[in-house]
């Protein structure tokens, strides 16, 4: 049984790539040489034109969220623009939940 293919991003580039999972390895970008974020199975990347899209990921993976399939075959909530993921960060800083938890909540009260 083979293994199936998981995505990698490179964010200076605005690329993602699908590859095996490297075990004991890092992944590298063939354009610029950086280190590729491992980003998980269930992610789909913005254009490369879309640099609201590109934003609002680079605040996602630099806050540790990766879109890692659950048992219902979705990633469940995660922000697509630069708005909701402002929202979600005040929302953070004003009642001191991490921001990591609160960007993944659906919805805000």
């Amino acid at each position: 049984m083979s293994h199936g293919k998981t995505s990698f991003v490179c964010l200076p580039c605005r690329a993602s790539y699908k590859q095996s999972f490297p075990f004991g390895h890092e992944r590298r970008c063939p354009r610029c040489a950086e280190p590729l974020i491992h980003v998980g199975s269930a992610f789909a990347a913005p254009r490369r034109r879309d640099t609201a899209g590109w934003r609002t990921l680079s605040v996602l993976l630099h806050a540790g969220i990766r879109f890692h399939q659950t048992w219902r075959g979705t990633p469940g909530y995660r922000p697509r623009t630069v708005r909701e993921v402002r929202e979600r960060m005040v929302y953070a800083r004003r009642t001191g939940e991490p921001i990591e938890q609160a960007l993944v909540r659906c919805h805000l009260p």
